[in-house]
């Protein structure tokens, strides 16, 4: 699965990377992104084929929806069942976006404590999870938007830390992706496999980033793990 992550970056710097153009709004570099909070989203419009960046909810409620807090179990939508999963079969149709990101954090479980990991691409640059979208209007009218990220099967960097991992898309397949006239959803499935393990870097941080109000620097800053007194007498 994909429960925290990171984006440290500038409004103008992911603006300049993505292409894109924003709503009147501004952000603080994040550190520690959990759901259910606002994030920040890139999607195409169908027809003047521009990049636009807002604001979301992170868990996707289905337009269909008469409960939303169906949202806090959708922030993640697996990439093997994403085209039939009830919640998620007409967004992937039609309402795909960029989760834009530089880092996500993910726990190794040893025992009864957890290990908490930043994984990066490259030397921490600039990079989109695969994620859908949707429109929920509430009782008293008003739409929500939110959203979810995709997940698929590990490669070798996450396998020993956890059996999921967060879609990150190639660039090259940023436009297919985003465009919403695009509706061959067979090489759409095509583009959620696990990014290269080389292209990754994974590195242990402080349990500070296990509390969702924590969020800064310190959350993804780089740790020394200590043996334990078990694995230092086995040498």
């Amino acid at each position: 699965m994909c429960g925290r992550y990171r984006l440290s970056r500038r409004k103008q710097l992911v603006e300049n990377y993505f292409d894109v153009v924003s709503e009147d709004y501004e952000w603080s570099p994040r550190y520690n992104i959990a759901p259910s909070q606002p994030v920040a989203v890139i999607r195409q419009d169908a027809r003047k084929r521009v990049r636009t960046l807002s604001t979301m909810r992170w868990g996707l409620i289905p337009s269909w929806a008469t409960d939303p807090g169906i949202g806090y179990k959708t922030i993640n939508a697996r990439a093997e069942t994403v085209a039939t999963t009830f919640s998620f079969r007409e967004p992937f149709k039609s309402q795909r976006c960029l989760v834009p990101a530089d880092g996500f954090y993910e726990w190794k479980r040893t025992g009864k404590t957890k290990q908490p990991y930043c994984f990066e691409v490259n030397d921490g640059e600039l990079f989109a999870f695969a994620g859908l979208w949707d429109r929920w209007i509430d009782p008293q009218g008003e739409p929500i938007e939110t959203c979810t990220i995709l997940t698929t099967t590990p490669n070798s960097l996450m396998a020993g830390i956890h059996g999921r991992m967060p879609v990150i898309l190639r660039p090259d397949n940023y436009t297919l992706w985003l465009d919403p006239a695009f509706r061959d959803l067979v090489s759409a499935s095509r583009m959620l496999r696990p990014i290269e393990p080389a292209l990754m870097r994974r590195y242990p941080v402080s349990t500070r980033v296990n509390q969702v109000e924590n969020d800064d620097e310190d959350c993804a800053r780089p740790v020394q793990l200590h043996a334990s007194p078990i694995q230092t007498q086995l040498f």
